[in-house]
């Protein structure tokens, strides 16, 4: 029912919009700064992966199209990304380019099978913290990705970079009519082309394609062997392009404060991926900078500015090719800057809030940056920010179970009862067995669990060789207060573990 209604809204989202001239304007304007955008990137992620550029602008003509058309998140931008072409490259060097597209092609088929089987549904294990640094580290990422375009370049670079910020940092303030970065590229361009200043160019990082892409079948031996060397490298692929498109996801609707279905966007990117894979493409996943260029910079809220992005950027690189290799990389630099900016969360690190947040949450998301940044892997940074936090989680819960001692006859001979208050799992369950005084107490023992709760094999097994030592002394527990679940699971796993001390 939920899916249903989400799909409706989007579907009346998409119809309004294009029944409003001014909002239409938006979706337009949207997709052609992104594409803009994306052709430089492209390209250098072909670079990245060792591959022909023309893999990388058809990768994202295709994952942009094909994600506006079946994606669970509008406005969301897909395409050829630096984590993927990371994770493939190393392929490409050993086996070549027919290996690596039956690659693509198979991490596309692993996603879906992961999006069946519920992946989606594990964001809700990722905590607050992870997702800002996950977000922070993305600025820094995107920010220092511009580093070696400011490096080592002819002197205009600057002054034009200033021009460039100077544009999508205060026209807004002025008309936000037309998106600031579209009149950035634009003007930077006529001004570099009019004055004929000598300044790198989108030309400068690779040749534009010719054609439309085809259907493209890899050449490769269908066999066991064939999968065994694909497999580790497309599992890594669906892994990484899933959690980076669902984080995107997720942040998306945090900043247009609406939903959107999770596991839909999980088998469209693998449907993608197929689709892109076929063409002759070299996959991909959400991109978050141009996701926020389409999102905060210009404003953009539905398929229509995604789809036209990918329609846009093919059209840009077959039609009018000469033109868009004329645009000043100095130009696209300023509007990655504005993105970096736009996208970190200062307020993560203002002084007060530095103050006020608790050290592990702090510590989780100090984690989560360095590792990313460190590995200029997301999907890492993320995986040891969740590992991170539910170590420390489980340090802290561990420490708020206590046990209370009281001296007390019962049926008229004297007995001892433990009150045990808190969460009882592997963490703090392992220490329980020590808060009891085994020789010290009276015949009868009785262990009140009506304050706490048996989450795990681990604290049976516990309570198992509690019972075991007293009765080695020769003294009877009993064992009270269970709440339902808690029975439960002491019935059907106690004297089946094995005593653990």
């Amino acid at each position: 029912m939920a899916d249903t209604a989400l799909s409706a809204l989007d579907r009346q989202s998409v119809r309004k919009t294009l029944t409003s001239p001014k909002l239409l304007k938006t979706e337009v304007l949207a997709g052609l700064v992104v594409a803009l955008a994306l052709i430089p990137e492209a390209i250098a992620f072909s670079i990245i992966a060792g591959v022909d550029p023309r893999l990388g602008l058809f990768a994202s003509f295709t994952m942009a199209v094909t994600t506006a058309l079946l994606g669970g998140r509008p406005a969301m931008i897909s395409a050829a990304t630096g984590a993927i072409a990371l994770v493939i490259a190393p392929l490409v060097a050993s086996h070549g380019t027919d290996y690596f597209i039956a690659t693509v092609i198979l991490a596309g088929f692993f996603q879906v099978l992961l999006a069946v089987a519920g992946i989606a549904k594990l964001m809700r294990f990722i905590p607050r913290q992870v997702m800002v640094g996950f977000v922070n580290a993305l600025a820094i990422l995107i920010f220092m990705s511009q580093v070696p375009e400011l490096l080592g370049v002819p002197w205009a670079v600057y002054p034009l970079v200033a021009l460039g910020l100077l544009l999508v940092f205060g026209l807004p303030r002025l008309t936000q009519a037309v998106p600031a970065p579209l009149v950035a590229i634009v003007l930077i361009t006529a001004i570099t082309v009019v004055a004929g200043i000598k300044v790198p160019t989108v030309g400068d990082k690779g040749e534009m394609p010719q054609a439309l892409p085809t259907l493209f079948i890899p050449q490769v031996p269908l066999n066991v062997e064939t999968f065994s060397i694909m497999a580790p490298y497309a599992l890594a692929m669906a892994i990484v392009g899933i959690l980076e498109s669902l984080m995107t996801a997720k942040l998306v609707d945090d900043i247009t404060d609406t939903p959107s279905n999770k596991t839909r966007e999980s088998w469209a990117q693998g449907v993608a991926n197929i689709v892109t894979g076929l063409t002759g493409g070299m996959g991909g996943c959400a991109m978050i900078g141009q996701t926020m260029i389409n999102v905060k910079a210009s404003g953009a809220r539905t398929r229509i500015s995604t789809f036209l992005a990918g329609i846009f950027l093919l059209a840009l690189v077959l039609l009018l090719g000469d033109v868009v290799a004329l645009i000043p990389m100095a130009a696209l630099v300023a509007v990655m800057i504005f993105v970096s900016i736009a996208t970190f969360d200062w307020h993560s690190i203002t002084p007060r809030t530095l103050r006020i947040m608790p050290k592990s949450e702090l510590v989780v998301m100090l984690v989560t940056v360095a590792t990313t940044v460190a590995t200029h892997n997301l999907a890492i940074g993320v995986v040891l920010g969740v590992l991170t936090a539910t170590v420390l989680f489980a340090r802290r819960v561990s420490h708020l179970v206590t046990v209370d001692r009281q001296m007390a006859p019962l049926d008229g001979v004297e007995a001892v009862t433990y009150r045990v208050e808190g969460a009882l799992f592997f963490a703090s369950s392992n220490d329980l067995y020590y808060q009891f005084q085994y020789a010290q107490d009276p015949q009868t023992v009785v262990i009140d669990l009506s304050g706490s709760h048996i989450w795990d094999a681990s604290t049976v097994s516990a309570l198992d060789s509690i019972t075991a030592k007293y009765e080695r002394l020769g003294k009877t527990v009993q064992i009270q207060g269970l709440n339902p679940a808690s029975q439960d699971f002491q019935d059907r796993l106690s004297g089946q573990l094995g005593a653990g001390h």
